[in-house]
């Protein structure tokens, strides 16, 4: 294969890989951007569970 022809399809195959590349992190980043747009509910803190001290093991558990 002539030196010419091997440098151009190279450069095809490199020039391929760069614009898969691109979508792919674009494609990416648009499915990142769509779940951090999704609002989340505040927690409610009173809400949750207390934990006390268990005497016996020293663990927490909820009251």
């Amino acid at each position: 294969m002539p030196p010419v022809l091997a440098l151009a399809l190279g450069m095809f195959g490199a020039a391929a890989l760069v614009r898969w590349c691109y979508k792919e992190v674009h494609r990416v980043n648009a499915e990142l951007d769509s779940v951090r747009a999704k609002a989340t509910e505040p927690v409610d803190r009173n809400a949750l569970p207390k934990l006390k001290r268990d005497p016996k093991t020293g663990e927490y558990r909820p009251s």
